[in-house]
């Protein structure tokens, strides 16, 4: 489940990077500004908050654990079935249709993945699982622009929509074969035999809960509502830089759009390390003691970007970043999870939507509005800031992990 849930990671951090990647060239078919191309990226985040939402609440209104995979299955499935529509598209109207709905497939199905690994491990080991899960992130980061530099350079944009999501059918499948309620009690068995806290009872895996009473456990919880916070200003900062890094290397660098494609996916090669090793220690030494660490890693690695003005500081950079690029997202989720147990999906779901969604929909047209204004300093310096404001939020976070010597 490990194996199948980074896997469904792995591909919507890939179908994320689809438009930001591709952005020159749709820019130049479609005559846009960068405050045009901004709104168009905007686009997909009105579809995660909806799908993040939509999709979140209904994992918990009809099963946890293993019950959970059809609802996955269903959110990938929109997905999938927009990118091959935007293929089709062949004016911007339909084009920004299609961005929407390729964001409620995505914004939908992370809560629910990230729900799915949460209810297949012991308590005791929850934020390895979410962080190894996670890493899935940060490789698509890499092989995202990867695969989409070797596409563009024998055909054109249009096909990376077609042929990346379709990329999520033997995921979907692996999900309902491996994710089934014998599958899980083998698993709950074994958690048993180890002394170790099973993440919850088999009884309520089956139970239909009332939706408007888990977004009430949702929305009264500090945690939430300081996570929320915290991580619209961490991906404030993450899609002001991502949206435009490939301009970035393609317009002051001077690169190819294919190489600027993988070198804008960097951070990918470094980021399994920052989520594999901050969501571990987060077990060990606190969630909030992880997140300030990963702040600040954050802050110089955005500063830093300022510098990028050649393909090598492109790479030294980016790969910096990837440390803590990814990070706080797994440790904040097994926070949420450690707050909300009864109503884990529809938490993150709520996150997402609204950190996801709002920050993804608002930055990139004033990201814009700071390169075409003041260039490409100021942009950095305001994202800078945004990591800055995330200490707030973080400070009023209550540690959910007791620690060892305490």
């Amino acid at each position: 489940m490990l194996v199948v849930t980074t896997l469904a990671i792995l591909l919507t951090s890939i179908d994320r990077q689809l438009l930001p990647t591709v952005l020159p060239a749709i820019m130049k078919d479609f005559n846009l500004t960068e405050v045009q191309a901004g709104w168009l990226n905007s686009l997909n985040f009105i579809g995660t908050f909806v799908g993040a939402m939509l999709f979140g609440v209904l994992a918990d209104v009809f099963g946890k654990g293993y019950r959970r995979s059809w609802t996955w299955v269903a959110a990938i499935g929109v997905a999938v079935a927009a990118g091959i529509g935007t293929f089709f598209s062949r004016t911007l109207g339909s084009l920004q249709i299609w961005r929407v709905i390729m964001g409620v497939g995505t914004g939908g199905s992370e809560p629910v993945n990230v729900a799915i690994i949460g209810e297949w491990w012991q308590k005791e080991n929850r934020g390895f699982a979410v962080g190894v899960h996670h890493t899935g992130f940060p490789f698509g980061q890499f092989l995202g622009p990867v695969l989409m530099g070797a596409i563009i350079a024998v055909a054109t944009w249009r096909e990376a929509f077609v042929w990346i999501p379709l990329l999520g059918v033997p995921i979907m499948l692996a999900q309902v074969m491996i994710g089934t309620k014998r599958n899980q009690e083998k698993v709950y068995g074994w958690i048993r035999e180890n002394n170790m806290t099973v993440p919850i009872e088999e009884d309520d895996s089956n139970k239909l809960e009332n939706p408007f009473k888990l977004m009430k456990i949702a929305l009264s919880n500090r945690n939430v509502a300081s996570s929320v916070a915290m991580i619209f200003l961490f991906l404030w900062a993450e899609a002001g830089v991502a949206t435009f890094m490939t301009l970035h290397l393609t317009e002051r660098v001077g690169l190819s759009l294919a190489e600027a494609a993988v070198i804008s996916g960097a951070s990918g090669l470094t980021g399994w390390i920052g989520q594999a090793f901050w969501g571990t220690l987060s077990d060990h030494l606190g969630r909030k003691f992880s997140l300030r660490i990963i702040g600040l890693g954050w802050t110089v690695s955005v500063l830093a970007c300022i510098f990028i003005d050649s393909a090598v500081s492109g790479w030294f950079i980016l790969i910096i970043w990837g440390l803590f690029r990814n990070s706080p997202f797994p440790v904040t989720y097994a926070l949420l999870i450690d707050s909300t147990p009864k109503a884990a999906a529809s938490s993150m779901g709520l996150m997402i939507g609204i950190a996801l969604g709002l920050s993804g929909f608002l930055v990139a047209p004033v990201a814009g509005y700071f390169i075409q204004t003041w260039g490409w300093t100021a942009n950095y310096m305001m994202l800078a800031f945004a990591c800055v404001l995330a200490f707030i939020p973080m400070a009023m976070l209550k540690e959910t992990v007791v620690r060892q010597d305490n």
